[in-house]
């Protein structure tokens, strides 16, 4: 019996660590025992150990016990545990094998129905699990673990791999009978959607881009959910030194794909995370269920981080929130009907935003040449934005640009470049050089005219979330 736990006792320093010593029981209990401990370790994993000889057999499952049939993960076969770990909780300090923090996520009893070198079945009898469990092995010590069993919850289905973000229509001020919208502020950043399940943070853009690697710092939010598995909706930014959303330090971030870059400016532009809304929770879609609700659930999760936040929204008191914004130097006011569901992709009347000043997104088509030094490079350009389909020309733009962003705006266009004038609708510069209509920028600018171009606009920085084709004109 000493044997088995001889790898337990090897790894561990019992003078530094709370964890309990290799002791062997001198009786057997009355029913086999099993336990599931959430393990904050340099990675959360979830040990699953089931009583056995006098010792626990033990698993580290990285993205914890299934709840779906339709679902296997992964299970890491360990040295066998002495018995009184069972009742282990606490913090293995730092320095020891394992360190972290242990909690005890279920326990109970179970019964064998088949045990050996390859397979073993189980029914368990816990507090959050209940069910008949298989762990196959696949090779070396890497086993799956299999629920045999349909989900406990009956009505619990399978997380989607993408939502397209809901959208809002832009209003030039807060509905006057407030008391039945929510207020939240308008964060400018990038739209992302978070997908959460077994510790694991996946970040989708709103064209459906898988952006998690460049943003390592919303990552730990996966251990903060634990084993919770849900959806979020939020906005990236950058904060300035006076705590503001800034979308010209975000571009930054935009766009990278060297490891190594992205931890630099990890130091130089960090990032949080505001999240909004709450699409998904443990099996169950929220779209359906009102905006309240869906917030309601959203504070329920407590998601407060070093790198999260989720900011709060006030029922009623628009005009006061919007004066707030205005006064904080931030872009505007969110406003969501209290009872309004998630309609993904669509733009309707029952979200609408309301901005300090006139911002736009335009697909950039083309440039015309700068002066001095510039002579021969880009030093303005010309933007536009479909409607009925077409492109429709929307005026030039030549402030707002560092040499820098010019210099990166002709690497992107010069590939692009073409003969062919792409706008259908208006009369650009004949001496105009230009592009597909794949890029995609944001201008601020005082109005637009009576022949739909904008006046005095200035150029804020690339839109490298947005798609060309889905670049429409926003009136307020």
């Amino acid at each position: 019996m000493a044997a088995k736990l001889a790898e337990y006792k090897a790894k561990r320093d019992f003078k530094r660590t709370p964890e309990p010593g290799a002791r062997v029981p001198r009786r057997a209990t009355p029913a086999l025992r099993f336990v599931v401990q959430e393990h904050h370790a340099r990675r959360l994993h979830w040990d699953f150990r089931l009583e056995r000889d006098g010792v626990l057999v033990s698993w580290a499952v990285p993205k914890g016990v299934p709840p779906d049939p339709k679902k296997n993960h992964l299970a890491v076969h360990v040295e066998d545990h002495p018995l009184d770990y069972i009742d282990f909780a606490g913090d293995i300090p730092a320095g020891n094998y394992g360190a972290g923090h242990v909690s005890i996520w279920d326990h109970g009893t179970y019964e064998t129905e088949k045990w050996s070198d390859r397979e073993v079945m189980v029914i368990l009898h816990g507090e959050r699990v209940d069910g008949r469990y298989v762990l196959f092995r696949t090779r070396s010590n890497d086993w799956m673990i299999h629920r045999m069993d349909p989900p406990q919850d009956p009505g619990r289905k399978a997380m989607p791999d993408h939502i397209e973000p809901m959208m809002a229509k832009l209003a030039p001020h807060v509905p006057t009978a407030d008391t039945v919208w929510g207020f939240e502020f308008k964060w400018d950043g990038i739209r992302a959607l978070a997908f959460v399940d077994g510790g694991r943070v996946r970040l989708l853009s709103r064209t459906g881009e898988d952006i998690t690697a460049r943003y390592p710092e919303v990552h730990p939010m996966g251990r903060a959910l634990g084993s919770r598995e849900v959806i979020l909706d939020g906005e990236i930014v950058a904060l300035d030194e006076n705590g503001r959303p800034s979308f010209e330090q975000i571009q930054g971030r935009m766009g990278l794909t060297s490891e190594t870059e992205i931890r630099r400016k990890m130091k130089e532009i960090p990032v949080t995370y505001m999240i909004f809304d709450l699409v998904w929770l443990e099996g169950h879609s929220l779209l359906g269920m009102p905006y309240e609700e869906r917030r309601r659930k959203l504070g329920q999760l407590k998601l407060a981080g070093a790198s999260w936040q989720t900011p709060p929204f006030e029922k009623g008191g628009g005009q006061a929130m919007l004066e707030a914004s205005a006064k904080a130097g931030l872009e505007g006011v969110m406003a969501k009907k209290l009872d309004s569901k998630y309609e993904p992709g669509r733009r309707t009347g029952v979200w609408l935003k309301v901005k300090n000043r006139n911002r736009q997104e335009l697909v950039i088509c083309g440039w015309m040449e700068g002066e001095g030094k510039r002579r021969g490079h880009p030093g303005a350009l010309l933007v536009g934005y479909f409607a009925d389909g077409k492109l429709t020309y929307a005026g030039k733009v030549g402030t707002g640009f560092s040499d820098a962003m010019l210099d990166k705006l002709q690497s992107l266009l010069e590939p692009l470049e073409q003969k062919e004038n792409p706008f259908k609708v208006g009369k650009p510069p004949r001496s105009a050089h230009f592009v597909k209509p794949r890029l995609v920028g944001e201008f601020e600018f005082v109005e637009w005219t009576r022949s739909g171009q904008l006046r005095a606009p200035a150029f804020k920085g690339l839109r490298l979330d947005k798609p060309a084709r889905k670049v429409v004109r926003e009136d307020g």
